[in-house]
């Protein structure tokens, strides 16, 4: 077969330094050749292939929803997260570049599985249909976390190289409507099946999605269903001890997770930024929040060590990120607690305040896990407000507070208080310059004010 390469509009080759490329290793050009499925037999490796793919996502939703936001100072060398402690993003920083690439990475992957294994002989139906679901499940978020970071982004639906190299970009709404459309496709084909745990996707890891989903939408009636239904489904339970969440992989709670090993190139990325480098470190907003007496346990979350404190050290450290062999590398993207939250938010949107269907039960319901007082609040705006607070303590470096803040309309209050460089136009990150530079249909298409 011939060999060439499957840019979607040519997946960035980041250009980074010696001492950079420790952390985050430039990402190989993927080919065709690395791609086949020919045979049933191919079938099981493109599978890895498609949730490898995906899992490269997930380091940099932590990066884009919690280096962005108030919960980190910048405590070390690297220029891309010096932009990011001093909220001064610009277009050519290589971890916009990173998410970019990785995102359309997977929808090349997801795009490659519809278009041929349809036709594949000697598949069972029941396989086929398994990894079809798949693929539209982690294509649909893909282009979620795509189109939520930087807005308006190109829509990929095909492999061919020659389109895929001239696309412009497509109205954040079209992205999301397309989401929805995947994740309704895999609801129905995914199995209920929970054999193979939080690493793969079933039907309620869909529901998971599709709850989030219609809480960013503001469908609040579909935020609760969804959120209930994973709630009721039984299958996760809260663990007892938060430091469970913080210090172990796969908790009970989990319900979609993206694991890794020793071998594997990428995962050290969160555990040398956060804790052995200590790129980022917790801002004194976030000590001060953790520490608080509605947070309680969720202190476990970040540690202190007085012979770190020096200069502008503050001696806090995030705990949620070890090496593959400390057993909590892994990087979660739902978990029953935010199903819980999701719950709590819509049901108070609505009204639904008190009583064992309001939102104040749901808030408790975690309050208790982490041995914290009941909710005080009475009306929707102190309830609506707790819920904030909840997801700051229960969700932190879980790759959420930039994204809740954009969505709910509290960016420019809460970041421009915490950082004076703060600017409106970082509800968004850029389009990276690379990209610009190589698809002519993204030629004049940046996002305001970069």
């Amino acid at each position: 077969m011939t060999r060439f390469l499957i840019y979607i509009f040519l997946l960035s080759i980041l250009s980074l330094s010696s001492c950079k490329e420790v952390l985050e290793p430039p990402p190989r050009d993927l080919r065709i050749d690395d791609l086949v499925l020919k045979r049933a037999q191919d079938v099981p490796a493109v599978r890895v292939g498609l949730y490898s793919s995906f899992r490269a996502i997930t380091q940099y939703t932590v990066v884009a929803g919690d280096f962005m936001s108030d919960y980190v100072r910048y405590n070390g060398t690297f220029g891309d997260y010096r932009e990011f402690g001093t909220k001064q993003i610009t277009t050519t920083n290589g971890d916009v570049s990173a998410m970019w690439g990785y995102i359309y990475n997977t929808v090349y992957v997801a795009n490659f599985i519809l278009e041929r294994l349809p036709d594949l002989a000697g598949v069972q139906p029941a396989a086929k249909k398994q990894l079809l679901g798949e693929a539209h499940f982690l294509r649909g978020l893909a282009n979620f976390y795509g189109a939520n970071t930087y807005g308006d982004i190109p829509k990929v639906t095909t492999t061919d190289q020659v389109t895929n190299r001239n696309i412009p970009r497509a109205a954040k709404a079209d992205i999301l409507a397309s989401v929805l459309e995947d994740f309704q496709y895999a609801l129905t084909n995914l199995t209920t099946d929970q054999t193979e745990g939080a690493a793969y996707a079933n039907q309620n890891t869909v529901r998971a999605a599709l709850a989030r989903y219609y809480l960013y939408q503001k469908n609040w009636v579909q935020a609760e269903q969804f959120a209930s239904q994973v709630i009721d489904s039984k299958v996760y339970t809260l663990e007892p001890d938060f430091k469970t969440i913080v210090f172990n992989n796969f908790p009970k709670e989990s319900i979609f997770e993206m694991g890794y090993t020793q071998n594997d190139a990428n995962s050290p990325l969160l555990n040398n930024l956060l804790v052995t480098r200590r790129e980022m470190i917790p801002s004194e907003q976030l000590i001060q929040a953790l520490a608080s007496a509605e947070s309680k346990d969720r202190l476990a979350t970040i540690s202190f060590d007085a012979t770190k404190q020096r200069g502008n050290d503050n001696g806090w450290t995030v705990r949620k990120y070890g090496t593959a062999t400390d057993g909590n590398s892994n990087v979660v993207v739902f978990r029953l607690a935010e199903m819980y939250l999701i719950r709590a938010e819509a049901r108070a949107q609505q009204g639904k305040l008190a009583g064992a269907n309001g939102a104040v039960s749901d808030i408790n319901v975690l309050r208790a896990r982490a041995k914290a007082a009941n909710v005080s609040a009475t009306n929707q705006a102190d309830i609506l407000a707790t819920v904030e607070r909840e997801r700051q303590y229960e969700l932190a470096f879980e790759g959420h507070r930039w994204y809740d803040l954009v969505r709910t309309g509290r960016a420019q209050a809460v970041m421009s208080a915490f950082s004076p460089n703060w600017n409106a136009r970082y509800e968004r990150w850029p389009v990276p310059q690379t990209e610009i530079q190589r698809n002519p249909a993204l030629k004049g298409a940046q996002n305001p004010g970069y």
